[in-house]
């Protein structure tokens, strides 16, 4: 029966088992833009969390970007 050099530390043990129970990310959608988000986060593509804006998402955009956003955010609300 084979015997192992090196014992495994505690961290190393864990990490493995950790991999034999991750379960894929629960998602939820985001009132403003219908996308999906992560649970208690603010959305990245509209700025929003809990019906408030929390990141000016439009800020930092150029106009041209600036437009096309706007238009995507429109008709994500109109559906």
């Amino acid at each position: 029966m084979a015997v192992p050099r090196h014992s495994h530390t505690r961290s190393k043990t864990g990490k493995h088992r950790m991999h034999l129970y991750i379960k894929p990310a629960s998602l939820g959608v985001c009132e403003k833009c219908k996308k999906p988000v992560r649970p208690h986060t603010v959305c990245k593509n509209c700025g929003y969390y809990k019906g408030q804006e929390i990141i000016n998402v439009l800020g930092k955009l150029s106009r041209k970007e600036k437009k096309e956003r706007e238009k995507q955010i429109k008709e994500a609300e109109t559906k």
